[in-house]
């Protein structure tokens, strides 16, 4: 089977970008510069802000660009596209529909995973009563929350989404800001504790990992988080070498 060439709309932001990268790298299993996968990637900072069109409901309509991102990827020879952007999902269709080629649908996949996930008891930490095994975290800026894109989803599976209290997702919402900004301190992973805590305090044992930009960092907190970044990697390694 020939190996394919993954596009990847980046930019959104460019570390998560990098960050993806990283991890398909360390994913496919390679002796040599030859054995790694081709990417393509367009990393474009200046596509328009999904917080301020979802959420301020005044910016710019991001998806025409990602459908043009998608476009410029399928002309240079991606066989696929994935899009390292939880929020950015919300365009899935428009970019899908803008190509002739497979987009990879992030929150479709992450929800498969959480659902087979949720049907082994021994792997939900603090989960094991029947009435919150069906039941889930979410770590995500408030647009994803906005547009349902896993609530919609989750309930399909007859799973419930769990976010934390209203001054707990503002506090995400400055943490995911300040990555952005390129401020990955002390601090920022002691907001992000918090966040976890209060998840822990509804009564959550495992939560989705829904925003890029928190995937950047620490994975030891008080939940069994599900990375939307590592499941993506680990699909674009599967698609390009059918590995996994």
């Amino acid at each position: 089977m020939a190996e394919k060439t993954v596009g990847i709309i980046g930019g959104m932001g460019p570390e998560a970008t990098v960050d993806l990268m990283q991890r398909i790298i360390r994913l496919t299993p390679a002796l040599d510069d030859i054995d790694h996968i081709r990417c393509l990637v367009d990393s474009n900072p200046k596509i328009p802000s999904r917080i301020k069109a979802i959420i301020d409901k005044k910016g710019e309509d991001p998806g025409p660009y990602i459908a043009d991102m998608a476009k410029g990827l399928e002309s240079w020879g991606a066989d696929f596209l994935a899009i390292p952007c939880n929020t950015a999902h919300y365009y899935y269709d428009i970019v899908q529909g803008a190509v002739n080629i497979p987009v990879i649908n992030l929150i479709d996949l992450v929800c498969d995973h959480v659902k087979t996930k949720l049907s082994k008891p021994d792997t939900i930490r603090g989960q094991t009563d029947n009435h919150i095994r069906n039941k889930i975290g979410i770590l995500a800026s408030p647009a994803v929350k906005i547009t349902k894109l896993y609530s919609l989803k989750l309930k399909k599976s007859d799973i419930q989404d769990i976010w934390p209290d209203p001054d707990y997702q503002k506090l995400l919402l400055n943490v995911i800001r300040r990555i952005k900004k390129g401020n990955i301190n002390s601090s920022v992973h002691q907001d992000y504790l918090k966040v976890c805590e209060n998840l822990v305090n509804k009564g959550i044992g495992s939560a989705i990992i829904a925003c890029t930009e928190l995937s950047l960092l620490d994975k030891s907190t008080p939940l069994e988080t599900v990375d939307a970044a590592e499941i993506l990697a680990m699909e674009i390694v599967r698609q390009a070498i059918n590995k996994y």
